[in-house]
Formats: C-alpha cells, sequence, structure tokens
C-alpha cells in the first residue's frame, strides 16, 4: 500500500489546470497545462490508493491495469518500476492516459464515500516522465519464427496486436490506407485532446522493434484480401467502426450537412500541414452538431478553434444528472453528466432535441427540431407539436458508427458481418475464414479506446497460439465480455 494514511490526510482529487481558454482557443496544443515532473499532487493522489484487497478498478479496466501497484510505486518516487508495471498491461498509457473516460475511476473503492483517485492522470504522468527519463525504448523479440502476420488497420487495436505479435517473434505488416499511421487516433481525435507526436515517438519504438508499416495502402483495391492472406500466414482486421449512423430525415442529403469524422478527420490533416481541397469549415458559420457524445465534443472544439459564428449540440436523449444516480450503484459506469475541455470553451447544449427535418433549398439553412418524448415501449419520439426551427449554416452528424466498412472482405473472402454491423467472429478472435481474425471495433461495434487495446492484446495471443500451438502471450478480455465498463 502507497501511503496508509493517504485517503485521509487528502480527501478530495487534484487536477492539473487547463490552460485559459482565450489561450487555447487561439491554437492546437493540448488543453492542459504542462505537467511538472515531480508534481507534488500526483504523489498525493497516488497515496490515496487503498490497495483495496479486492481492487475493482481492476475490473473496471478492460486492460486489467494494475491500478494499486503503480500508485504504490508512484508515491514512492520509482518511476522506472511504474512504467514497467504499466507497460504489463498496456502498450499506450499515452493514448488512454489522454482520452479513455476511465471506467477505472468509476470502479474505484475509495469512490463509494469520496472522490475516487485520479486514476487517468497519475497514469499519464507515468508515461509522460518515462518518455522524458528515456524509459521507453524498443523491446526486440529474444528470436524470430519463420511466421508472417498482416494486420489492416493501425487504430489502437491493430497498433496493440503488431507490437505483441512483433515482440513474439513474428514478421509483422501494418497496412494503412490513409498516408500516417494512426487511424482515428491521428484523423479523428483533434491535436488539442491528443498531441500527434505521441503517436509517432511511439511508432518508432514500434519500427525499432521490427515492425514494418505500410501506408497508402487500400485492402480490397491495392492489394485484394485474396492476395494479402496468399502472402501472410494469418492477417488480424482491426479497419476500426467507420460506417456512421445517419439521421435519416428529410433534408440529409443537403450540402452542408457533413459527417462529423470527414470534418475532424479534413481538420487533423489541416493542423497536421496537409493541404486540403475544399475544406469543410466552421468559420464565420453557424454550427449545429447532433450528436452529445465525444466525437460531437470534438466537433464542438474544432469549430471553436476554426471561428465558428455559434455552435449548438442537439442531444435526444435527457440530461444527465451530475452526481451517480441511484439506480446505477457503485462499481457500475454511471451515466453522468460529461463536461469536456470543449464544452468549458463555448457552445451551447441542447437535450431532449429530435432533429425532423433539416432545411434549406441549394444548402442546409436551419433544422426543425422537436421535444423528445419517451413512449411506452422505451422508444424515443418527436413530440407533436413542440416544433421549432433552429438556424444553421453547417451541420454535423456526429451519432455515432454502425460498423466497420466490410463490403470488399465480405466480397472476395466472404467474411461474414452480423445484423447489427460488426464483423462476426468467435470468442477467439477468428473468423469463419482460415486465419484470418478481427480486433477492436471492427468486430466489437463502437466502443473505448481501452477495449480496442485490450482486444488488440488478446487478439495478439490468438494469432500466436493459431501460428505456434501455445502462446505466452496475456489475453486480458474475450469478444462475449463485457465487465463493469460496457
Amino acid at each position: 500500500m502507497a501511503d496508509p494514511r493517504g485517503f485521509l490526510r487528502t480527501r478530495e482529487r487534484e487536477l492539473p489546470t487547463y490552460r485559459p481558454v482565450e489561450l487555447r482557443l487561439a491554437d492546437w496544443a493540448e488543453v492542459h497545462e504542462q505537467r511538472t515532473e515531480g508534481s507534488p499532487y500526483l504523489k498525493r493522489q497516488a497515496g490515496r490508493c487503498m490497495d483495496c484487497g479486492v481492487p475493482f478498478c481492476h475490473q473496471g479496466c478492460p486492460l486489467g491495469n494494475l491500478i494499486p501497484e503503480w500508485n504504490d510505486l508512484v508515491w514512492r518516487d520509482q518511476p522506472a518500476d511504474a512504467i514497467d508495471r504499466l507497460h504489463e498491461t498496456n502498450n499506450f498509457p499515452e493514448f488512454t492516459g489522454r482520452i479513455c473516460p476511465a471506467p477505472c475511476e468509476s470502479s474505484c473503492v475509495l469512490g463509494i464515500n469520496q472522490p475516487p483517485v485520479t486514476i487517468k492522470n497519475v497514469e499519464v504522468s507515468i508515461i509522460d516522465e518515462a518518455w522524458e527519463r528515456g524509459l521507453v525504448v524498443p523491446v526486440v523479440p529474444e528470436r524470430l519464427t519463420d511466421s508472417t502476420v498482416a494486420v489492416v488497420g493501425s487504430g489502437p487495436a491493430g497498433l496493440a496486436a503488431a507490437q505483441q505479435l512483433t515482440r513474439a517473434g513474428h514478421t509483422v505488416v501494418v497496412f494503412e490506407k490513409d498516408d500516417a499511421i494512426g487511424g482515428l487516433l491521428r484523423y479523428g481525435v483533434p491535436d488539442f485532446k491528443l498531441g500527434k507526436h505521441h503517436i509517432d515517438r511511439r511508432v518508432a519504438q514500434m519500427e525499432a522493434e521490427g515492425t514494418r508499416f505500410r501506408t497508402g495502402v487500400t485492402i480490397g483495391q491495392d492489394m485484394t484480401w485474396d492476395d494479402l492472406r496468399a502472402r501472410f500466414d494469418a492477417v488480424v482486421v482491426a479497419v476500426g467502426a467507420s460506417v456512421p449512423r445517419g439521421l435519416k430525415v428529410e433534408g440529409d442529403d443537403l450540402p452542408g450537412v457533413e459527417w462529423a469524422m470527414s470534418y475532424l478527420s479534413q481538420a487533423n490533416a489541416v493542423v497536421g500541414g496537409a493541404e486540403v481541397t475544399d475544406q469543410i469549415s466552421a468559420q464565420g458559420k453557424n454550427v449545429v452538431i447532433i450528436g452529445g457524445g465525444d466525437t460531437g465534443s470534438d466537433c464542438l472544439g474544432t469549430a471553436l478553434r476554426q471561428g465558428a459564428a455559434s455552435v449548438t449540440t442537439l442531444a435526444i436523449g435527457q440530461e444527465p444528472p451530475i452526481e451517480r444516480p441511484a439506480d446505477q450503484p457503485w462499481p457500475t459506469t454511471p451515466r453522468i453528466m460529461e463536461i469536456s475541455s470543449s464544452h468549458e470553451e463555448g457552445g451551447d447544449r441542447e437535450f431532449l432535441a429530435s432533429t425532423v427535418q433539416l432545411l434549406g433549398t441549394d444548402r442546409v439553412t436551419g433544422l426543425r427540431v422537436a421535444e423528445t418524448e419517451y413512449l411506452e415501449d422505451g422508444r424515443r419520439a418527436p413530440k407533436a407539436g413542440t416544433e421549432r426551427e433552429v438556424p444553421a449554416d453547417l451541420v454535423l452528424i456526429a451519432m455515432g458508427f454502425t460498423g466497420p466498412d466490410a463490403t470488399t472482405a465480405a466480397d472476395q473472402i466472404g467474411l461474414a458481418v452480423s445484423p447489427r454491423g460488426p464483423i462476426e467472429r468467435g470468442d477467439d478472435y477468428a473468423t469463419a475464414v482460415p486465419g484470418v481474425f478481427v480486433a477492436g471495433d471492427a468486430g466489437r461495434g463502437q466502443s473505448l479506446i481501452v477495449w480496442a487495446i485490450a482486444e488488440g492484446r488478446a487478439c495478439a495471443a490468438a494469432v500466436d497460439t493459431y501460428l505456434t500451438g501455445s502462446t505466452e502471450l496475456p489475453s486480458p478480455v474475450t469478444p462475449s465480455d463485457h465487465g463493469f465498463a460496457a
């Protein structure tokens, strides 16, 4: 245990401060103030961890992070041991420590009657300090096998699977359709949440370990799925869930109505120095975002930085409570009001808002919105007589994703897609096509980054077993596992 009386001495959460709003809206840098090595509050927060007899934070985290152990090591000022313990279960804590919603904190036992330990912030501080001290080094396999593996997709699931399989001694090639590695980490998550240098230095580590990367290659077009199977002994499909959920109302095809991910991808590319023709921009426009989740929040922060005249976020459901509701007791992950850094920067949020029509002729000019009512069967529908109009020059659809774009894989090698969208697979991550495995959102459906990394690690163990007959790689989850975080 770290500090036996730490949770009594320090009863409140302490977090790094955000940079002033007027400063961070003027650039794309990460919103937090620069973390300083050895910050006293980090040791105090790590010391609040009680090293519980039954650490429910393990269950809340799909990766099974050894949270009490690295909290203890932070409190004892042992950064090298702390990062080793953190890396035992998590390949990329610099990603999860920035963009994971931290279901581990909802499961923290201290949260029964106190604010939970700031697990996520301690985690990201460990890895940031480790990079600064040169403690993150390539882990080169002791021996090489004769097996080759193709990983299709370079998001968190694909990268985790690739790193694990490379370290097991297999020759791994990651194929990415975009011009740079990272998937949604690079082109979906704005720089103000995740600076892209974090991706670049992790990719450099993986290259030094032996993983090979091929960008600008769309499997199914530039290379057929059959050719890929012929060239490699196993294939991991980790293409994410990229098919957006549509609004399906009159006017949804008007110019000026855009998918959130198209908007974010272009914005991220421009921030990264690329030239984008006919970029979707919010500058000077009245922007309406349909969807109140993380993607909608990212659109909000991006639109504000682009100089939008106004930004309104519409959520179809009820406004969540600030505190944990009684019907969602510890250690479940409660549905509570999420206030991101983007929400603090500006814009309006409206709940119980059902869009019934998008208005305009040559281009969108507004929305007809009604109050949401809940029907007896639990469905949500627009309430008659409550319609009103909201002006808009740009409408961003951020309603989530239904599954992967698996059309070519289904046509060329017969991958089966389930009725709800994801690719069908078994508990060993294997599809009905021999040697083809699926990890992350492509098989699970839209989910959290921690689930993606956990599935990438587990899928790697399954592939290693398929290739060699056994494995020493950890397998934290199965596709049927949901845990408290689901």
